[in-house]
């Protein structure tokens, strides 16, 4: 539960601000253009510093990390809120993303050792409170924006709450302290945290005996001895594969997020009310399709999971840029959020059960690339679309879903470690 806590209190920080945008351009008399450089900031410090989050976790330990980064994250919005002018305001969303980011790995790596003492998937549900978070955040935000609340307020009302469930739920996190000099990292736990790093130490030899002798552990072995080395994780190819796979998800969330409304009013004609039912539905979809992701995983197993959600994923949009009707492209958004709800979440188990002891390495590699792809994404779907349409322009995350289908297979997905 105190891991909930913190994948809700990101959403709900991330969706508060969004809600709010258009009242701070409003305030501080932003073009176009200005806001644009301005939300740029946000997403260039997650991706910085996301980077270098394994580093922290390592030195620092997950549950201080996700304390400190999730208390700044809380109270970010507040500086954005008060900002005077541009500067401010990008120098404010840059350390909101960079904490986010910071968060982000921490609460993941908490949730891969949860999931591990659990011995059953645990992911898809801790990223579905997110998404239910960040929607509760807007209806939240779009409550005080109708209310005449100025973003200053509502972000201290809703800041300071959100703050101290960050330091009330962090007592709960399973606890760690930094590696002493010279100790491994994966060393750090204590007591009985040492003892379940000890048996994942145990599975990963007996992974890779098997993988020698050829047994029904290969995979998973060969993963292990590729990607964990006595110097720490390695961009092992299953890693990359995984960090590829992530690039194809968050890509087609941030088209989502950034064009489905942009297609439904100016290709089909819709009214501005309505383009919003666009991303109003794949964001439902996908919290909502989160919810069934872990019993689906444990049913199924993580890559047919995956290979099913890339399939589904790409018959959604496709059918949505096929069809004139506005109605059947709002549908065709809806499957599209609902394929593409359960696999950054299986990418993220995938890459923290690499290595069980250091799950903070694979994650923050994988997170990384996968939110340069949500960065990315909707400036190249931007440019494909100047030249040849948006319709066209869209077929590309449709085509990517296709790839994290063909992709699942062989990206050394499995069943979380049993605890």
């Amino acid at each position: 539960m105190a891991v909930v806590a913190f994948f809700a209190v990101l959403g709900l920080a991330s969706g508060g601000w969004l809600a709010r945008i258009p009242a701070i351009k409003h305030s501080l008399q932003l073009s176009d253009g200005m806001l644009g450089v301005a939300l740029l900031a946000a997403p260039i410090g997650l991706v910085a510093l996301v980077t270098l989050a394994s580093r922290v976790i390592d030195r620092a330990g997950s549950r201080a990390t996700a304390v400190a980064a999730g208390t700044g994250a809380a109270l970010l919005p507040i500086a954005a809120g008060l900002a005077p002018d541009l500067p401010v305001l990008m120098a404010a969303l840059f350390t909101f993303g960079g904490l986010s980011g910071l968060m982000d790995v921490a609460m993941n790596s908490q949730a891969v050792q949860v999931q591990q003492r659990f011995g059953r998937p645990l992911m898809s549900s801790f990223h579905a409170c997110y998404s239910f978070g960040a929607l509760a955040g807007s209806l939240l935000g779009g409550l005080c924006a109708w209310a005449g609340v100025s973003p200053a307020v509502n972000f201290v009302l809703a800041g300071l709450p959100l703050a101290g469930v960050v330091l009330l739920a962090g007592r709960w996190l399973i606890p760690g302290r930094p590696p002493a000099p010279g100790e491994p990292a994966g060393g750090q736990r204590a007591g009985d945290e040492r003892a379940g790093d000890e048996r994942a130490g145990d599975e990963r030899a007996g992974d890779e005996r098997a993988a020698d002798s050829g047994g029904p552990a290969a995979s998973a072995g060969r993963v292990s001895r590729l990607a964990v080395s006595r110097t720490g994780l390695r961009w092992a190819s299953p890693l990359l594969l995984l960090g590829l796979l992530a690039v194809c998800s968050l890509l087609g969330e941030g088209a989502a997020d950034s064009w489905s409304a942009v297609y439904l009013h100016d290709n089909l004609g819709t009214s501005a009310a309505f383009a919003a039912l666009g991303f109003a539905a794949f964001s439902v979809t996908m919290a909502f399709g989160r919810l069934t992701g872990d019993k689906l995983a444990l049913r199924f197993g993580p890559a047919v999971l995956v290979r099913g959600s890339g399939l589904l994923a790409a018959a959604g949009l496709t059918g949505a840029l096929l069809s004139h009707s506005p109605a059947v492209v709002v549908a065709g958004f809806a499957v599209f959020g609902a394929g593409l709800s359960c696999t950054f979440p299986q990418l993220l188990s995938a890459a923290g059960n690499a290595d069980p002891a250091r799950p903070a390495g694979g994650i923050a590699r994988v997170a990384g690339m996968g939110y340069a792809g949500l960065l990315g994404g909707p400036v190249l779907i931007g440019g494909v679309a100047s030249a040849v349409g948006l319709t066209a322009a869209l077929g590309i995350p449709a085509l990517l879903a296709l790839g994290i289908a063909a992709g699942a297979g062989a990206a050394g997905l499995r069943p979380a470690p049993r605890g």
